[in-house]
Protein backbone atom coordinates (compact mmCIF):
# COMPACT_ATOMS: atom_id res chain seq x y z
CA UNK A 1 0.00 0.00 0.00
CA UNK A 2 1.23 3.75 -0.71
CA UNK A 3 1.83 5.88 1.92
CA UNK A 4 2.95 9.59 1.77
CA UNK A 5 6.08 8.95 3.23
CA UNK A 6 10.11 9.05 1.76
CA UNK A 7 11.50 6.25 4.04
CA UNK A 8 10.69 4.39 7.19
CA UNK A 9 14.22 4.88 8.48
CA UNK A 10 13.42 8.84 8.40
CA UNK A 11 9.98 9.15 9.40
CA UNK A 12 9.84 9.76 12.47
CA UNK A 13 12.12 12.51 12.59
CA UNK A 14 10.66 14.38 9.39
CA UNK A 15 7.29 13.63 11.30
CA UNK A 16 8.13 15.71 14.30
CA UNK A 17 9.97 18.48 12.10
CA UNK A 18 7.15 18.94 10.45
CA UNK A 19 4.68 19.17 13.81
CA UNK A 20 7.41 21.87 14.96
CA UNK A 21 7.33 23.62 12.00
CA UNK A 22 3.57 24.84 13.11
CA UNK A 23 3.69 24.76 16.80
CA UNK A 24 4.12 28.74 17.10
CA UNK A 25 7.34 28.25 18.64
CA UNK A 26 6.15 26.76 21.92
CA UNK A 27 7.97 23.60 21.66
CA UNK A 28 11.24 22.58 20.33
CA UNK A 29 13.33 19.23 20.01
CA UNK A 30 16.51 17.74 21.87
CA UNK A 31 19.60 17.67 19.34
CA UNK A 32 19.94 13.96 19.45
CA UNK A 33 18.55 12.30 16.26
CA UNK A 34 18.14 10.06 15.24
CA UNK A 35 18.47 8.13 17.98
CA UNK A 36 17.35 10.98 20.51
CA UNK A 37 13.76 11.99 19.48
CA UNK A 38 12.51 14.13 22.38
CA UNK A 39 10.00 17.47 21.98
CA UNK A 40 10.07 19.67 24.93
CA UNK A 41 8.11 22.84 25.62
CA UNK A 42 10.10 26.04 24.84
CA UNK A 43 8.69 28.23 27.45
CA UNK A 44 9.30 25.12 30.45
CA UNK A 45 11.40 26.65 33.78
CA UNK A 46 11.10 23.50 36.02
CA UNK A 47 9.30 25.12 38.90
CA UNK A 48 6.63 23.01 38.71
CA UNK A 49 6.97 19.08 38.40
CA UNK A 50 7.49 17.72 34.82
CA UNK A 51 5.28 15.41 33.24
CA UNK A 52 7.67 13.06 30.54
CA UNK A 53 5.45 10.63 28.66
CA UNK A 54 6.01 8.72 25.22
CA UNK A 55 6.24 5.43 23.61
CA UNK A 56 6.42 3.79 20.11
CA UNK A 57 5.12 6.68 17.44
CA UNK A 58 2.05 5.90 14.93
CA UNK A 59 -0.15 6.66 17.63
CA UNK A 60 -0.28 10.75 16.84
CA UNK A 61 -0.94 13.07 18.06
CA UNK A 62 -0.12 11.03 21.37
CA UNK A 63 2.13 11.84 22.48
CA UNK A 64 4.36 14.79 21.08
CA UNK A 65 0.90 15.98 20.42
CA UNK A 66 -0.14 16.64 23.92
CA UNK A 67 3.43 18.88 24.89
CA UNK A 68 2.34 21.94 26.09
CA UNK A 69 0.74 24.03 29.28
CA UNK A 70 -1.22 21.65 31.11
CA UNK A 71 -0.65 18.75 29.66
CA UNK A 72 2.55 17.44 29.37
CA UNK A 73 6.28 18.38 29.61
CA UNK A 74 8.06 16.37 27.75
CA UNK A 75 7.41 13.32 24.81
CA UNK A 76 10.15 10.56 23.82
CA UNK A 77 9.25 9.37 20.59
CA UNK A 78 10.66 5.98 19.76
CA UNK A 79 9.94 4.55 16.13
CA UNK A 80 7.10 3.47 14.73
CA UNK A 81 5.30 1.08 17.49
CA UNK A 82 8.55 0.34 19.06
CA UNK A 83 9.93 1.29 22.81
CA UNK A 84 12.58 4.71 22.96
CA UNK A 85 15.83 4.16 24.36
CA UNK A 86 16.78 4.18 27.69
CA UNK A 87 18.90 7.35 26.77
CA UNK A 88 16.37 9.02 25.18
CA UNK A 89 14.28 8.53 28.00
CA UNK A 90 16.54 9.88 30.25
CA UNK A 91 17.59 13.03 27.79
CA UNK A 92 13.88 13.90 28.11
CA UNK A 93 14.04 14.00 32.19
CA UNK A 94 17.51 15.46 32.43
CA UNK A 95 16.00 17.93 30.19
CA UNK A 96 12.94 19.04 32.01
CA UNK A 97 13.39 18.23 35.59
CA UNK A 98 14.36 20.74 38.22
CA UNK A 99 13.53 20.83 42.37
CA UNK A 100 9.67 19.98 41.86
CA UNK A 101 10.42 16.39 40.33
CA UNK A 102 9.31 14.62 37.18
CA UNK A 103 5.99 11.92 36.85
CA UNK A 104 7.25 9.74 34.12
CA UNK A 105 3.45 8.03 33.00
CA UNK A 106 4.08 4.63 31.07
CA UNK A 107 1.89 2.59 28.94
CA UNK A 108 1.73 -1.08 30.39
CA UNK A 109 4.07 -3.00 27.71
CA UNK A 110 7.09 -4.82 28.36
CA UNK A 111 9.63 -1.94 26.37
CA UNK A 112 8.22 0.99 27.74
CA UNK A 113 8.10 -0.40 31.54
CA UNK A 114 12.01 -1.28 30.87
CA UNK A 115 13.42 1.44 29.41
CA UNK A 116 11.17 3.79 31.47
CA UNK A 117 11.98 2.17 34.66
CA UNK A 118 15.63 1.81 33.51
CA UNK A 119 16.15 5.69 32.90
CA UNK A 120 14.13 6.62 35.94
CA UNK A 121 16.50 4.79 38.24
CA UNK A 122 19.49 6.34 36.59
CA UNK A 123 17.97 9.90 36.82
CA UNK A 124 17.55 9.25 40.46
CA UNK A 125 21.06 8.75 40.77
CA UNK A 126 21.52 12.61 39.24
CA UNK A 127 19.85 13.21 43.04
CA UNK A 128 16.46 13.75 40.76
CA UNK A 129 12.66 13.18 42.61
CA UNK A 130 11.35 10.81 39.76
CA UNK A 131 8.72 9.01 39.98
CA UNK A 132 6.29 6.37 37.44
CA UNK A 133 3.11 5.19 36.59
CA UNK A 134 1.83 2.65 34.87
CA UNK A 135 -1.03 3.01 33.03
CA UNK A 136 -2.82 -0.43 32.24
CA UNK A 137 -6.78 0.13 31.51
CA UNK A 138 -7.32 -1.89 28.10
CA UNK A 139 -10.22 -4.53 29.85
CA UNK A 140 -10.18 -6.65 26.26
CA UNK A 141 -8.01 -9.34 27.79
CA UNK A 142 -9.57 -10.26 31.44
CA UNK A 143 -6.80 -13.08 32.04
CA UNK A 144 -4.13 -10.95 31.33
CA UNK A 145 -1.56 -10.87 34.25
CA UNK A 146 -0.64 -7.42 32.95
CA UNK A 147 -3.35 -5.37 30.86
CA UNK A 148 -1.96 -3.10 28.27
CA UNK A 149 -2.02 0.70 28.49
CA UNK A 150 -4.41 2.64 25.89
CA UNK A 151 -5.94 5.86 24.99
CA UNK A 152 -6.87 5.96 29.21
CA UNK A 153 -3.45 7.25 29.06
CA UNK A 154 -4.71 10.48 27.86
CA UNK A 155 -6.68 11.01 31.18
CA UNK A 156 -3.46 10.57 32.95
CA UNK A 157 -1.72 13.05 31.35
CA UNK A 158 -4.74 15.79 31.87
CA UNK A 159 -5.58 15.53 35.22
CA UNK A 160 -1.60 15.09 36.35
CA UNK A 161 -0.83 18.00 33.62
CA UNK A 162 -3.99 20.46 35.51
CA UNK A 163 -2.37 19.60 38.72
CA UNK A 164 1.32 20.11 37.84
CA UNK A 165 0.44 23.74 36.13
CA UNK A 166 -1.61 24.39 39.33
CA UNK A 167 1.56 23.82 40.92
CA UNK A 168 0.93 20.46 42.78
CA UNK A 169 3.84 18.80 44.64
CA UNK A 170 5.43 15.71 42.86
CA UNK A 171 3.45 13.45 45.33
CA UNK A 172 0.34 14.72 44.83
CA UNK A 173 0.49 14.75 40.87
CA UNK A 174 1.42 10.95 41.80
CA UNK A 175 -1.30 10.04 43.48
CA UNK A 176 -3.82 11.88 41.52
CA UNK A 177 -2.23 9.64 38.47
CA UNK A 178 -2.62 6.34 40.24
CA UNK A 179 -6.07 6.87 41.41
CA UNK A 180 -7.44 7.69 37.69
CA UNK A 181 -5.32 4.57 36.19
CA UNK A 182 -6.95 2.74 39.24
CA UNK A 183 -10.55 3.30 37.98
CA UNK A 184 -10.50 3.77 34.32
CA UNK A 185 -11.61 1.15 31.17
CA UNK A 186 -10.99 0.77 27.72
CA UNK A 187 -11.76 -0.97 25.22
CA UNK A 188 -11.71 -0.52 21.27
CA UNK A 189 -12.66 -2.13 18.27
CA UNK A 190 -11.87 -2.10 14.23
CA UNK A 191 -13.03 -3.05 10.75
CA UNK A 192 -9.67 -3.48 9.48
CA UNK A 193 -5.81 -3.70 10.58
CA UNK A 194 -3.44 -1.05 10.24
CA UNK A 195 -0.55 -0.52 7.71
CA UNK A 196 3.18 -0.62 8.99
CA UNK A 197 5.42 1.55 6.94
CA UNK A 198 7.40 -0.98 4.95
CA UNK A 199 5.53 -4.29 6.37
CA UNK A 200 3.24 -5.85 4.18
CA UNK A 201 -0.58 -4.94 5.46
CA UNK A 202 -1.78 -7.79 7.82
CA UNK A 203 -5.64 -8.30 6.07
CA UNK A 204 -6.80 -10.43 9.07
CA UNK A 205 -10.29 -8.98 9.44
CA UNK A 206 -12.73 -10.36 6.60
CA UNK A 207 -15.88 -8.33 5.15
CA UNK A 208 -18.37 -8.45 7.40
CA UNK A 209 -16.32 -9.16 10.61
CA UNK A 210 -14.91 -6.65 13.04
CA UNK A 211 -12.35 -6.98 15.89
CA UNK A 212 -13.05 -6.41 19.36
CA UNK A 213 -9.93 -5.71 21.95
CA UNK A 214 -7.50 -5.08 19.29
CA UNK A 215 -4.24 -3.09 20.64
CA UNK A 216 -3.07 0.24 19.52
CA UNK A 217 -0.15 -1.76 17.79
CA UNK A 218 -2.70 -3.86 15.30
CA UNK A 219 -2.05 -6.76 17.38
CA UNK A 220 -4.94 -9.47 17.59
CA UNK A 221 -8.11 -8.57 19.48
CA UNK A 222 -9.75 -10.97 21.89
CA UNK A 223 -12.35 -12.17 18.92
CA UNK A 224 -13.57 -11.63 16.01
CA UNK A 225 -17.09 -10.68 16.04
CA UNK A 226 -20.27 -10.01 13.28
CA UNK A 227 -20.45 -6.06 12.37
CA UNK A 228 -23.73 -5.08 11.24
CA UNK A 229 -23.56 -1.12 11.98
CA UNK A 230 -22.56 1.20 14.24
CA UNK A 231 -25.34 0.18 16.75
CA UNK A 232 -24.00 -3.15 17.34
CA UNK A 233 -20.53 -2.14 17.68
CA UNK A 234 -21.00 0.28 20.30
CA UNK A 235 -23.71 -2.31 22.02
CA UNK A 236 -20.43 -4.82 21.92
CA UNK A 237 -18.39 -2.47 23.44
CA UNK A 238 -20.61 -1.08 26.45
CA UNK A 239 -21.20 -4.45 27.37
CA UNK A 240 -17.54 -5.39 28.37
CA UNK A 241 -17.26 -1.55 29.50
CA UNK A 242 -20.74 -2.13 31.85
CA UNK A 243 -19.13 -5.03 33.48
CA UNK A 244 -15.33 -3.30 34.78
CA UNK A 245 -17.17 0.32 35.70
CA UNK A 246 -18.86 1.98 39.13
CA UNK A 247 -22.05 3.82 38.81
CA UNK A 248 -20.88 7.42 37.82
CA UNK A 249 -20.70 9.52 37.06
CA UNK A 250 -18.11 9.31 34.38
CA UNK A 251 -16.45 10.69 31.66
CA UNK A 252 -16.04 9.48 27.98
CA UNK A 253 -13.24 9.44 25.90
CA UNK A 254 -14.26 8.12 22.67
CA UNK A 255 -11.00 8.06 20.53
CA UNK A 256 -10.59 7.49 16.53
CA UNK A 257 -8.17 4.85 16.21
CA UNK A 258 -6.73 6.56 12.83
CA UNK A 259 -8.99 6.39 9.89
CA UNK A 260 -12.35 6.45 11.09
CA UNK A 261 -14.55 9.29 9.27
CA UNK A 262 -15.52 12.13 11.27
CA UNK A 263 -19.07 11.43 10.08
CA UNK A 264 -18.71 7.69 12.12
CA UNK A 265 -16.93 9.36 15.12
CA UNK A 266 -20.10 11.42 15.75
CA UNK A 267 -22.42 8.22 14.83
CA UNK A 268 -20.66 6.14 17.32
CA UNK A 269 -20.65 9.03 19.90
CA UNK A 270 -24.74 9.36 19.64
CA UNK A 271 -24.89 5.50 20.38
CA UNK A 272 -22.63 5.16 23.31
CA UNK A 273 -24.77 8.32 24.88
CA UNK A 274 -27.93 6.04 23.77
CA UNK A 275 -26.69 3.02 25.13
CA UNK A 276 -27.70 1.10 28.37
CA UNK A 277 -24.40 3.43 30.52
CA UNK A 278 -25.66 6.19 28.59
CA UNK A 279 -27.04 7.77 31.48
CA UNK A 280 -23.68 7.98 33.40
CA UNK A 281 -21.53 9.56 31.08
CA UNK A 282 -21.45 13.30 32.03
CA UNK A 283 -18.57 14.64 29.63
CA UNK A 284 -17.69 13.41 26.77
CA UNK A 285 -13.75 14.14 25.44
CA UNK A 286 -13.58 14.03 21.38
CA UNK A 287 -14.50 12.30 19.00
CA UNK A 288 -11.14 12.59 17.85
CA UNK A 289 -7.59 11.26 17.06
CA UNK A 290 -6.06 11.20 19.98
CA UNK A 291 -4.02 7.92 20.50
CA UNK A 292 -4.43 6.48 17.32
CA UNK A 293 -2.92 2.76 15.66
CA UNK A 294 -1.46 4.18 12.41
CA UNK A 295 -4.49 4.14 10.00
CA UNK A 296 -7.04 1.47 11.56
CA UNK A 297 -10.25 1.77 11.14
CA UNK A 298 -11.66 1.47 14.32
CA UNK A 299 -12.14 3.59 17.79
CA UNK A 300 -12.31 2.87 21.29
CA UNK A 301 -14.03 3.79 24.55
CA UNK A 302 -12.56 4.97 27.56
CA UNK A 303 -14.57 5.85 30.31
CA UNK A 304 -13.21 7.44 33.71
CA UNK A 305 -15.37 7.89 37.09
CA UNK A 306 -14.77 11.55 38.09
CA UNK A 307 -15.59 13.69 41.25
CA UNK A 308 -15.47 17.33 41.23
CA UNK A 309 -11.24 17.42 41.15
CA UNK A 310 -11.01 15.18 38.31
CA UNK A 311 -14.01 17.23 36.25
CA UNK A 312 -11.95 20.58 37.00
CA UNK A 313 -8.61 18.84 36.38
CA UNK A 314 -10.46 17.44 32.84
CA UNK A 315 -12.20 20.99 31.72
CA UNK A 316 -8.87 23.36 32.59
CA UNK A 317 -7.63 24.50 29.61
CA UNK A 318 -4.43 23.42 27.66
CA UNK A 319 -2.28 25.08 24.72
CA UNK A 320 -2.40 21.69 22.89
CA UNK A 321 -3.80 22.05 19.81
CA UNK A 322 -4.41 18.07 19.56
CA UNK A 323 -6.90 18.46 22.54
CA UNK A 324 -10.52 18.37 21.98
CA UNK A 325 -11.62 19.63 25.14
CA UNK A 326 -14.04 17.78 27.37
CA UNK A 327 -17.54 18.66 27.18
CA UNK A 328 -20.82 18.29 29.07
CA UNK A 329 -23.42 15.77 27.57
CA UNK A 330 -26.23 17.76 26.74
CA UNK A 331 -29.74 17.54 25.46
CA UNK A 332 -30.44 17.70 21.87
CA UNK A 333 -32.46 21.55 20.73
CA UNK A 334 -34.27 21.76 18.01
CA UNK A 335 -35.72 25.35 16.65
CA UNK A 336 -38.87 25.29 14.75
CA UNK A 337 -38.53 25.89 11.10
CA UNK A 338 -38.65 29.72 9.51
CA UNK A 339 -41.98 29.99 7.85
CA UNK A 340 -42.34 29.38 4.98
CA UNK A 341 -39.92 26.05 5.06
CA UNK A 342 -42.28 24.00 7.19
CA UNK A 343 -43.74 21.04 5.21
CA UNK A 344 -47.31 21.53 3.38
CA UNK A 345 -48.63 18.42 4.03
CA UNK A 346 -51.24 17.93 1.38
CA UNK A 347 -55.00 16.23 2.06
CA UNK A 348 -54.31 12.17 1.78
CA UNK A 349 -56.37 9.64 -0.24
CA UNK A 350 -56.64 6.64 -1.56
CA UNK A 351 -55.90 4.99 -5.12
CA UNK A 352 -54.59 1.56 -4.82
CA UNK A 353 -53.40 1.59 -8.91
CA UNK A 354 -51.23 4.79 -8.04
CA UNK A 355 -50.15 3.37 -4.74
CA UNK A 356 -49.20 0.26 -6.03
CA UNK A 357 -47.45 2.27 -9.36
CA UNK A 358 -45.14 3.89 -7.53
CA UNK A 359 -44.22 1.41 -4.96
CA UNK A 360 -43.51 -0.38 -7.84
CA UNK A 361 -40.99 2.08 -9.59
CA UNK A 362 -39.50 3.03 -5.75
CA UNK A 363 -38.36 -0.33 -5.70
CA UNK A 364 -36.53 -0.74 -9.01
CA UNK A 365 -34.21 2.40 -7.44
CA UNK A 366 -33.95 0.36 -3.83
CA UNK A 367 -32.80 -2.68 -5.82
CA UNK A 368 -30.28 -0.92 -7.83
CA UNK A 369 -28.63 1.25 -5.44
CA UNK A 370 -25.11 -0.43 -5.20
CA UNK A 371 -25.17 -0.93 -8.88
CA UNK A 372 -25.52 3.15 -9.67
CA UNK A 373 -23.14 3.61 -6.73
CA UNK A 374 -20.54 1.55 -8.29
CA UNK A 375 -21.76 2.72 -11.75
CA UNK A 376 -21.09 6.62 -10.24
CA UNK A 377 -17.44 5.70 -9.22
CA UNK A 378 -16.47 5.99 -12.47
CA UNK A 379 -17.47 9.66 -13.20
CA UNK A 380 -19.44 11.09 -9.45
CA UNK A 381 -18.71 10.78 -6.01
CA UNK A 382 -20.02 7.12 -5.85
CA UNK A 383 -23.83 8.34 -4.61
CA UNK A 384 -26.53 8.15 -7.25
CA UNK A 385 -27.56 4.90 -6.22
CA UNK A 386 -28.00 5.65 -2.57
CA UNK A 387 -29.46 8.86 -3.67
CA UNK A 388 -32.07 7.52 -5.37
CA UNK A 389 -32.84 4.79 -2.96
CA UNK A 390 -33.08 6.71 0.30
CA UNK A 391 -35.63 9.36 -1.61
CA UNK A 392 -37.25 6.44 -2.55
CA UNK A 393 -37.52 4.76 0.46
CA UNK A 394 -38.78 7.88 2.34
CA UNK A 395 -41.41 8.05 -0.50
CA UNK A 396 -42.76 4.43 0.12
CA UNK A 397 -43.00 5.58 3.59
CA UNK A 398 -45.24 8.65 2.85
CA UNK A 399 -47.40 7.09 0.32
CA UNK A 400 -50.09 7.03 3.17
CA UNK A 401 -50.43 10.88 3.37
CA UNK A 402 -50.20 11.80 -0.73
CA UNK A 403 -53.12 12.45 -2.64
CA UNK A 404 -53.24 9.79 -4.44
CA UNK A 405 -56.71 10.40 -5.85
CA UNK A 406 -55.68 13.53 -7.53
CA UNK A 407 -53.19 13.25 -10.46
CA UNK A 408 -52.42 16.73 -9.98
CA UNK A 409 -52.25 17.32 -6.69
CA UNK A 410 -50.18 13.85 -6.27
CA UNK A 411 -47.70 15.45 -9.01
CA UNK A 412 -47.25 18.69 -7.10
CA UNK A 413 -46.73 16.39 -3.72
CA UNK A 414 -44.10 14.29 -5.05
CA UNK A 415 -41.94 16.97 -6.35
CA UNK A 416 -42.28 18.56 -2.42
CA UNK A 417 -41.64 15.06 -0.97
CA UNK A 418 -38.29 14.62 -3.09
CA UNK A 419 -37.56 18.69 -1.99
CA UNK A 420 -37.20 17.78 1.31
CA UNK A 421 -35.72 14.10 1.42
CA UNK A 422 -33.61 13.64 -1.54
CA UNK A 423 -30.17 15.77 -1.96
CA UNK A 424 -27.89 16.82 -4.45
CA UNK A 425 -28.54 18.22 -7.70
CA UNK A 426 -30.60 15.18 -8.75
CA UNK A 427 -33.09 15.83 -5.67
CA UNK A 428 -33.44 19.40 -6.68
CA UNK A 429 -34.16 18.58 -10.54
CA UNK A 430 -36.67 15.93 -9.94
CA UNK A 431 -38.32 17.96 -7.18
CA UNK A 432 -38.78 20.55 -9.89
CA UNK A 433 -39.29 17.53 -12.45
CA UNK A 434 -42.71 16.91 -10.24
CA UNK A 435 -43.74 20.16 -10.03
CA UNK A 436 -43.68 21.22 -13.54
CA UNK A 437 -45.52 18.01 -14.76
CA UNK A 438 -47.87 19.27 -11.75
CA UNK A 439 -48.64 22.74 -13.11
CA UNK A 440 -48.86 21.29 -16.72
CA UNK A 441 -51.55 18.80 -15.51
CA UNK A 442 -53.34 21.16 -13.73
CA UNK A 443 -53.72 23.01 -17.01
CA UNK A 444 -55.22 20.04 -18.91
CA UNK A 445 -52.06 18.58 -19.90
CA UNK A 446 -52.22 14.46 -20.15
CA UNK A 447 -49.59 12.30 -18.76
CA UNK A 448 -47.36 12.42 -21.52
CA UNK A 449 -47.82 16.08 -22.18
CA UNK A 450 -47.66 16.39 -18.75
CA UNK A 451 -43.57 14.71 -18.23
CA UNK A 452 -43.04 16.45 -21.43
CA UNK A 453 -43.29 19.86 -20.29
CA UNK A 454 -41.74 18.88 -16.70
CA UNK A 455 -38.77 17.63 -18.60
CA UNK A 456 -38.49 20.71 -21.09
CA UNK A 457 -38.75 22.76 -17.13
CA UNK A 458 -35.78 20.68 -15.91
CA UNK A 459 -33.56 21.67 -19.09
CA UNK A 460 -34.04 24.85 -18.95
CA UNK A 461 -33.40 25.22 -14.69
CA UNK A 462 -30.25 22.33 -15.10
CA UNK A 463 -29.02 23.13 -18.51
CA UNK A 464 -28.92 19.95 -19.75
CA UNK A 465 -29.51 18.71 -22.92
CA UNK A 466 -29.34 15.78 -24.98
CA UNK A 467 -25.61 14.47 -25.51
CA UNK A 468 -24.77 16.05 -22.35
CA UNK A 469 -24.13 12.91 -20.39
CA UNK A 470 -26.95 12.95 -18.11
CA UNK A 471 -30.55 11.43 -17.18
CA UNK A 472 -32.01 13.23 -19.72
CA UNK A 473 -30.15 11.07 -22.44
CA UNK A 474 -32.45 8.22 -21.73
CA UNK A 475 -36.08 10.55 -20.06
CA UNK A 476 -36.36 12.27 -22.69
CA UNK A 477 -36.32 9.59 -25.60
CA UNK A 478 -38.44 7.88 -23.28
CA UNK A 479 -41.00 10.03 -22.79
CA UNK A 480 -40.58 10.97 -26.48
CA UNK A 481 -41.45 7.12 -27.10
CA UNK A 482 -44.25 6.64 -24.60
CA UNK A 483 -46.96 7.25 -27.14
CA UNK A 484 -46.00 3.62 -28.47
CA UNK A 485 -46.47 2.38 -25.12
CA UNK A 486 -44.75 0.82 -22.13
CA UNK A 487 -41.86 -1.28 -24.71
CA UNK A 488 -40.97 1.02 -26.81
CA UNK A 489 -40.33 4.17 -24.25
CA UNK A 490 -38.31 1.38 -22.58
CA UNK A 491 -36.22 1.11 -25.67
CA UNK A 492 -35.68 4.48 -26.46
CA UNK A 493 -34.39 4.80 -23.07
CA UNK A 494 -32.01 1.99 -23.34
CA UNK A 495 -30.50 3.43 -26.47
CA UNK A 496 -30.01 6.97 -24.84
CA UNK A 497 -28.62 5.48 -21.54
CA UNK A 498 -25.93 3.00 -23.20
CA UNK A 499 -24.96 5.58 -26.02
CA UNK A 500 -23.47 7.71 -22.88
CA UNK A 501 -20.86 5.36 -22.61
CA UNK A 502 -19.06 6.21 -25.63
CA UNK A 503 -19.83 10.72 -24.54
CA UNK A 504 -16.26 11.58 -23.60
CA UNK A 505 -16.80 15.27 -22.22
CA UNK A 506 -19.99 15.95 -19.89
CA UNK A 507 -21.95 18.70 -20.55
CA UNK A 508 -23.63 18.64 -17.35
CA UNK A 509 -23.60 17.53 -14.02
CA UNK A 510 -20.56 16.15 -11.77
CA UNK A 511 -18.72 13.89 -14.55
CA UNK A 512 -17.92 17.22 -16.61
CA UNK A 513 -15.92 18.14 -14.06
CA UNK A 514 -14.15 14.04 -14.89
CA UNK A 515 -11.48 12.99 -17.42
CA UNK A 516 -12.63 11.23 -20.41
CA UNK A 517 -10.68 8.65 -20.25
CA UNK A 518 -12.62 7.61 -16.97
CA UNK A 519 -15.76 8.41 -18.78
CA UNK A 520 -15.76 6.02 -21.56
CA UNK A 521 -17.35 2.94 -21.54
CA UNK A 522 -19.40 3.64 -18.71
CA UNK A 523 -23.15 4.67 -18.92
CA UNK A 524 -24.39 7.67 -17.12
CA UNK A 525 -25.53 6.59 -13.98
CA UNK A 526 -28.27 8.75 -14.23
CA UNK A 527 -29.47 8.02 -17.35
CA UNK A 528 -29.07 3.90 -16.61
CA UNK A 529 -31.31 4.25 -13.72
CA UNK A 530 -34.26 5.98 -15.79
CA UNK A 531 -33.29 2.99 -18.59
CA UNK A 532 -34.08 0.64 -15.57
CA UNK A 533 -37.33 2.06 -14.59
CA UNK A 534 -38.63 1.96 -17.87
CA UNK A 535 -37.52 -1.45 -18.49
CA UNK A 536 -39.34 -2.74 -15.59
CA UNK A 537 -42.16 -1.26 -16.24
CA UNK A 538 -42.29 -2.59 -19.88
CA UNK A 539 -41.91 -5.99 -18.16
Amino acid sequence: MSQFINAKETLVTEAIDGMLRHAGGRLARLDGYPHIKVVIRNDWDRSKVALVSGGGSGHEPSHAGFVGQGMLTAAVCGEVFASPSVDAVLAGILAVTGKAGCLLIVKNYTGDRLNFGLAAERARAYGLNVNMVIVDDDIALPDLPQARGVAGTLFVHKIAGALADQGAELDVVTAAARKAIGGMASIGMSLDSCTVPGNAKDNRIPDGKAELGLGIHGEPGVEQVDFSGASGAVEMVVERLAASIGPGPHVALVNNLGSATPLEMSVLVEELIKSRIGDQIRWVIGPAPLMTSLDMRGFSVSLLPVGKAEEMALIAPVACAAWPGCHAVGKIDTVPLPDGLAPIAPMPSRHEGRRAFIENCCHVFIEAEDDLNALDLKSGDGDTGSTLATAARALIGALDRLPLADITQLYRAIGLELSQTMGGSSGVLLAIFFAAAGDASGNGEDTIGALSSALKRVQEVGGAKKGDRTMVDALGPAIDALAGGLLEAATAARGGADATAAIGKAGAGRASYIASVNLIGHNDPGAEAVARLFEHLAG
